[in-house]
């Protein structure tokens, strides 16, 4: 008779999970030792909040836990319902902040050393097989301290308990969530940000780099940022759009029609729409594109 073993997987991991009442943003941010964790622990809804799952991860817990504070119910209230209906408790790591920003967590006394959780206004942070409570001191401190979007504040506190010990059994995957209202992809949905490094030796860093490349592609550009296109910055971009295939011939520095519609193909091969509009100010160029098609065609 052939006997099998059913093998229980942990999401052994940190997490931070955050309002941001300037933004109205919600948000999540994990890492772990633990292929795609952001998959499992990640949920977030805006007007309502956002949850991290993890440990022995109940992954009904993201959209119930949703559901509940979208109904009205506060953070900690939702908590104490979805604990006391679940089996295992004790196997059970939750961090949750309700439509208010009120912050709850759960660090049941089944899951692996080290294992915690550090509550603050607006946030809670959480983990376990951590190297210690460092982690989320630091992570916590991190948080309260940085600038920035929400994200960026998330990214720098994963990468401040990162840097502190983090998962004691080494790196694999993280991510960030940000939701806020019609803030998605068209205006229509609120999935403002959700970005994630699935299996890498340093997926904390990898995805501070994709939070920085979603600034680039969506972001609005200041108007400090703004830089005339002079004819030293034409010629480059000339050269540009000559080694992409948009256009022939030498670069003369003269910025006319046939130059404008030759960096307009580049720039929507490039999808950088977001920070330039042909229909807009076709004599500027922000500061962020130029740097990065700088980097893109070694300029």
């Amino acid at each position: 008779m052939r006997h099998t073993r059913q093998i229980t997987r942990y999401v052994n991991t940190f997490s931070i999970v955050a309002y941001d009442p300037a933004e109205n943003a919600w948000g999540v941010a994990v890492a772990s030792k633990f292929l795609g964790a952001a998959a499992v622990v990640s949920w977030a809804r805006a007007g309502a909040g956002a949850v991290a799952t993890q440990a022995l991860a109940r992954v009904p817990f993201g959209p119930d836990g949703l559901d509940h504070m979208a109904a009205g119910s506060s953070a900690q209230e939702t908590l104490d319902h979805m604990l006391a209906a679940d089996s295992n408790p004790a196997q059970r790591q939750v961090g949750l902040v309700d439509a208010q920003g009120r912050a709850a967590a759960h660090t049941g006394s089944g899951c692996h050393d080290w294992a915690g959780h550090w509550i603050g206004e607006g946030f809670t942070c959480q983990g376990n097989i951590l190297t210690g409570p460092a982690v989320l001191d630091a992570m916590a401190q991190t948080f309260r301290a940085a600038s920035g979007e929400l994200a960026d504040r998330l990214a720098a506190a994963l990468l401040a308990g990162d840097e502190a010990g983090g998962d004691r059994r080494g790196r694999q995957s993280a991510g960030v969530l940000v939701v806020k209202p019609n803030g998605g992809y068209g205006g229509d949905n609120d999935r403002y940000l959700d970005l994630r490094v699935d299996d890498d030796p340093d997926p904390v860093r990898r995805l501070i780099g994709l939070v920085n490349m979603h600034h680039l592609f969506f972001g609005s550009p200041r108007a400090d940022d703004r830089l005339p296109i002079t004819t030293e910055i034409a010629t480059e971009l000339q050269r540009m759009t000559i080694a992409a295939g948009h256009s022939t011939g030498e670069p003369n520095g003269v910025w006319d029609q046939t130059a404008i519609q030759a960096f307009w193909a580049l720039v929507g091969s490039e999808n950088l729409e977001e920070r330039w509009n042909i229909e807009g100010d076709v004599n500027s160029i922000d500061r962020l594109a130029l740097d990065y098609l700088r980097g893109r065609f070694r300029m």
